[in-house]
């Protein structure tokens, strides 16, 4: 530990971290478009929720949809209830969880470690590129890791310190992650701490723990009513749907082309936990030296399951692995408070936004080789708003800073790694995914409002964006065109619908009326 001379100001601490967790989480949730898939299925859940008043199945495009349970689609719907149906609310949901994410990490880091390693843990966690992008999300994974890290910190603080209170939190979050994403809210929590109990050679004490009846009924009261309800309202269908097809299916098997070989997550946290990348390396050759505390055990158990589990799942997605990134906040806090320097750690930050930088140079000769009119049009829109953004130049910038911060002597080595890899992560937030939602996801919208002032009814084909049912406020049949039919599509389909007449078209996403059936002479 550094002396407390060395340290920097407390309450300058506190505001940066809370700047940071502002930045990061809610600042701009309301400024660009609804991405799709998943964002724009979530907020179009809610939005059919609004308009239909039954607020405990969820229906998509007029379609049950049994993706995830329902307590994402309520938070939604209080919020567009309260400030009316924007990307604001959808995603305000999402930045409260991560936020209250982050002040779990805090809180318990401080109890078991000490303030400053709480500091920095938070810090590292909301500047993690994964946990900003979800953060910043109308989808169910905040919620579901705030829950997870409640369960698992409230089942270890069970342990050391035997706080019968923090067995009903941890039975009280598993319940609220169980009506948030479902299974898995089990799973994780249960094989987490089954682990860790079995090398501490306290099964019976896991037992005690697992089978509390005050906490199982708690977590009951929570969780249970609305699958009983559903199950009332949908029976076989929910049971088919929800737990079979989207439990047990994907982890047999992959699901809509979400599939990956078994290193698949290793550059997913490499990338994903930026800018602490460097650190993370650092901490696991730590292991055999640290492994004797409890806490590290716990925190690399739980990452590990979690990075073996969806390693050897059917379906993979990059953000599953967010559900072991709390365990790893925890030693890259104390990892960063014990450092001396830091300025190879800021290499890897610095790095990637040179390989940001070099993009346009990169993609520029690629364009002319892609088959797919759609992909060129959208590589088009990449590279004139990069030209238009001088985004090159900002990233190049950025690293620059990043780089030059860790030898600034009047900061200490924490703080210019923190600085710098701010400067990584809200670059991302605040220069490359709004340049990616203009291009990728503003036609859609644009099309979608079109539809809306002119009260058209529209076919999707060959196309999935739900976020256009958001903005049009209306559903959209998905079936092959027929003549008079407005259809929303991509350019690549245009020559299969012949004549056309186009009413909008921007980076590939079209929106066209079919002519009418001649008449029979």
């Amino acid at each position: 530990m550094k002396p407390e001379s060395e340290t920097p100001n407390r309450h300058l601490l506190f505001a940066g971290l809370a700047l940071i967790i502002f930045l990061c989480f809610f600042a701009g949730i309301g400024s660009g478009p609804l991405f799709d898939v998943d964002e724009g299925a979530f907020s179009e859940a809610t939005r059919e929720m609004l308009v239909s008043k039954n607020y405990l199945t969820t229906y998509l495009n007029g379609q049950l949809r049994f993706d995830k349970p329902i307590l994402i689609y309520w938070l939604q719907l209080l919020s567009v209830k309260s400030f009316g149906i924007s990307e604001f609310a959808f995603r305000l949901p999402s930045a409260i969880s991560a936020a209250l994410w982050a002040g779990v990490i805090f809180l318990f880091v401080r109890r078991e470690r000490n303030e400053t390693e709480a500091v920095w843990a938070t810090a590292l966690m909301a500047l993690s590129l994964q946990v900003s992008i979800i953060a910043k999300a109308a989808i169910a994974d905040a919620l579901l890791n705030l829950c997870l890290a409640a369960t698992l910190l409230g089942i270890y603080r069970y342990w050391r310190h035997n706080e019968r209170p923090a067995i009903y939190v941890a039975f009280a979050a598993m319940g609220f992650g169980v009506l948030d994403k479902g299974p898995v809210a089990i799973l994780i929590p249960v094989a987490v701490s089954f682990l860790f109990f079995l090398l501490q050679k306290e099964l019976k004490r896991w037992f005690r723990l697992a089978l509390n009846p005050a906490g199982i009924a708690l977590f009951l009261f929570i969780a249970l009513p609305w699958y009983v309800l559903e199950y009332l309202d949908q029976g076989q269908a929910f049971i088919d749907g929800f737990f079979m097809k989207h439990n047990v299916s994907r982890f047999k098997g992959s699901m809509e082309g979400h599939s990956g070989t078994l290193l698949y997550y290793i550059p997913v946290v490499l990338v994903g936990l930026m800018p602490s990348t460097g650190l993370l390396l650092r901490v696991f050759t730590k292991i055999r030296s640290r492994l004797d505390d409890p806490l590290w055990r716990f925190c690399m158990i739980w990452f590990a399951f979690v990075f073996i589990f969806f390693s050897l799942s059917g379906t993979k997605l990059p953000h599953y692995m967010i559900y072991g990134y709390t365990p790893l906040f925890i030693l890259l806090g104390r990892e960063l408070a014990e450092a001396d320097r830091t300025w190879l750690y800021a290499l890897w930050p610095a790095g990637l936004l040179l390989l940001l930088a070099a993009l346009p140079m990169a993609l520029e000769p690629l364009a002319p080789t892609i088959e797919s009119r759609f992909v060129q049009a959208q590589l088009q829109g990449f590279l004139a708003e990069m030209a238009a953004s001088r985004f090159s130049l900002l990233m190049l910038g950025a690293a620059a800073l990043c780089l030059l911060l860790q030898f600034i002597p009047a900061l200490t080595p924490q703080l210019r790694f923190i600085i710098g890899g701010a400067l990584l992560t809200l670059s991302f937030n605040f220069i490359a995914m709004p340049m990616a939602a203009r291009v990728m996801q503003q036609p859609v919208k644009e099309a979608a409002l079109l539809a809306r002032k002119e009260g058209l009814k529209i076919v999707m084909w060959k196309v999935y964006y739900p976020s256009f049912l958001v903005y049009s406020g209306s559903l959209a049949e998905r079936r092959k065109p027929e003549p008079g039919d407005v259809v929303l599509t991509s350019i690549d389909r245009l020559d299969k619908l012949g004549p056309v007449e186009r009413l909008y078209g921007k980076h590939g996403i079209m929106l066209v009326r079919m002519p009418d059936q001649p008449e029979p002479r």
